[in-house]
């Protein structure tokens, strides 16, 4: 008898060691320029990234966390001011706006989407509204069209936190263009990771680029001048010639994830769960598949059970951690966000997995049987 082959939800080692080669290549080239802050790497991913992404310019940065904060600090957004947030997003979203001096004040979800409510947003716009902070959870592009039409009724700024979105695309633009400007993650589990933290920014206006610029390397233009109180939010050099690297397989290994997703949602339909839903306009990259379930932690275990792992993203909503009791919100303020965030399970997904690792997971999800309603 075969033993049992283990699913792991995400195996670094396994997708890293497909670039050994190309990524050994790169670390010499870096190594042997003895260049390794603000370089030609860097430079060189840059124009590759936002040519890639359809823009003028991308500011390569620390984190995806220092991409949105610096947007809002280049759009001189701070104290007085408030930005709308999802309130179905990972935690980095508010912080990006905390950071700033801001105050974000959460919408609630399409529950369909998992992405913020359009219809939503313009209720929650006060004369302190800056900005929109869109979200393209999961790899899915919010509903850019509505989005930027009520910014552009209210005169405000469209930020898009496009961590988990490289190579998706909104009728066929990808993310990073569709609004003033986008920040990025290349935390090492993105579609497009590095091997170490690192962000960027994408945008077309060249003055927030060259604020963002300035902002990310001390305040400074020339070194030991410094015009404004800035940063050190670098990407570097070796992380940028990674990238580099791996950028070239990025439309290849997203064309994988949509192949595993489709068999994912083939074969799961019909059961008691949710499964996530693309609107016609939209052409995820499936960072993650995300499906609902009543019975969210029964079935987990049911998974781990039989060797296959899976995550929650994410079990506490923004609006009740502790890091946000000042701003007073109840469990009751956000009843969608709170549902979600109970019934979510994301199942294995990435270029580690073939598409029989994907039938595996499907028989042993339709063998738990869920039941109860959602």
């Amino acid at each position: 008898m075969n033993a049992r082959r283990d699913i792991p939800f995400l195996d670094l080692a396994a997708i890293n060691n497909r670039y050994r080669f190309e990524l050994e290549t790169a670390f010499k080239r870096v190594l042997d320029s003895g260049w390794f802050i603000l370089g030609r790497e860097l430079e060189n991913f840059e124009t590759e990234f936002a040519a890639y992404c359809g823009t003028k310019h991308c500011i390569g940065v620390g984190n995806g966390l220092d991409a949105l904060h610096l947007i809002l600090r280049a759009m001189e957004i701070g104290s007085g001011d408030e930005v709308i947030v999802p309130s179905n997003t990972y935690i980095a979203t508010w912080l990006a706006v905390s950071y700033a001096g801001a105050t974000p004040v959460p919408v609630e979800p399409v529950v369909a989407t998992f992405n913020i409510d359009s219809a939503g947003i313009e209720a929650a716009i006060t004369p302190r509204t800056r900005a929109i902070l869109a979200v393209h959870l999961y790899g899915q592009t919010a509903d850019m069209d509505l989005i930027n039409s009520v910014a552009l009724k209210h005169g405000l700024c469209v930020i898009e936190d496009a961590a988990q979105a490289h190579g998706a695309s909104f009728r066929g633009q990808r993310a990073g263009s569709l609004g003033n400007a986008a920040g990025f993650s290349f935390y090492p589990g993105k579609n497009l990771g590095a091997l170490g933290d690192g962000g960027a920014v994408t945008t077309d206006d060249d003055g927030l680029a060259e604020r963002v610029r300035v902002l990310r390397n001390y305040g400074s233009r020339v070194k030991y001048h410094n015009q404004v109180r800035g940063y050190n939010s670098r990407l570097d050099e070796l992380q940028a010639a990674f990238l580099r690297e791996k950028l070239k397989s990025l439309d290849l290994e997203n064309a994988h994830r949509s192949q595993l997703a489709r068999i994912y949602s083939d074969l799961l339909t019909g059961l008691d769960i949710v499964l996530p839903q693309v609107p016609h306009w939209a052409d995820p990259v499936w960072h993650l598949y995300v499906i609902r379930s009543a019975q969210r932690d029964a079935l987990q275990q049911h998974l781990q059970q039989h060797g296959i792992g899976t995550m929650i993203h994410y079990p506490i909503p923004p609006h009740r951690q502790g890091a946000y009791t000042d701003l007073n919100f109840s469990k009751n303020d956000f009843p969608i966000s709170e549902c979600i965030h109970e019934q979510v399970l994301s199942l294995p997904m990435g270029p580690h997995l073939n598409e029989q690792d994907v039938r595996t997971v499907c028989r042993v999800v339709a063998s738990f049987g869920v039941k109860g309603s959602l």
